[in-house]
């Protein structure tokens, strides 16, 4: 068994560099860490070590869900934000998939990325 400190990064290729940008900062108040040419962005959640790494696609290259990829999540440090979450994800421009329990008192919510990719909550 491989002993790890846990999960590193997600890279996501993305349509349009600077709007999945705009969408994880505004919605997740993600900050930029560093960039790696004009083609791609390193972001953090502040305080955390987490670092969530976005591409820009090449012409034709399949963006969003697929390829055996199903979803990532985040932890609201107040479930009873889901419903403000949701509003959030929306106004930046993104999708409501789902909502519902996982078990009474466990809620959660399925949204997307202006890629498709999908977030569960």
């Amino acid at each position: 068994m491989i002993k790890t400190q846990g999960l590193t990064h997600i890279h996501l290729a993305v349509r349009d560099i600077q709007r999945s940008l705009a969408f994880y900062s505004e919605v997740f108040g993600m900050e930029v860490r560093f960039w790696d040419g004009p083609s791609m962005v390193f972001l953090g959640t502040p305080g955390a070590q987490d670092t969530f790494t976005l591409r820009q696609a090449d012409a034709g290259e399949p963006v969003g869900p697929g390829g055996g990829f199903g979803h990532f999540g985040f932890r609201l440090q107040q479930k009873e934000g889901l419903d403000a979450a949701v509003e959030d994800v929306l106004g930046a421009g993104g999708l409501l998939i789902k909502r519902g329990e996982h078990q009474p008192g466990l809620p959660y919510a399925y949204v997307s990325d202006p890629d498709g990719y999908v977030i569960e909550l």
